[in-house]
């Protein structure tokens, strides 16, 4: 069970609670748990990474045990903190300007 935290404007969209558990099948990847996560909110497809390319949006930042995951390969797994459920994936949204 992977636990994941998402922001309150994607939270409020897929009218979910604050800290979701998902059930990722296979190795816990970064892209495993974002597949779970729009299969359960499919509202969410194409909010947290393009749906053509499955690349991060640019101001989507992803991070668990204190270390921003946002540049790591999809298919790395994660933390093993993550993975055991004792730690949350937190997905950002990040903000810019001046």
């Amino acid at each position: 069970m992977i636990r994941v935290v998402l922001p309150p404007h994607l939270r409020g969209l897929a009218k979910a609670a604050h800290e979701l558990e998902l059930d990722v099948p296979g190795a816990p990847t970064l892209a495993g748990v974002l597949d779970a996560l729009e299969e359960r909110y499919p509202v969410l497809r194409g909010t947290i990474r393009d749906r053509a390319t499955g690349t991060r949006r640019a101001f989507v930042r992803f991070y668990a045990c204190e270390e921003d995951l946002s540049n790591e390969p999809p298919d790395s797994v994660l933390p093993e903190p993550v993975t055991a459920g004792r730690e949350p994936l937190l997905i950002i949204g990040a903000m810019a300007g001046g």
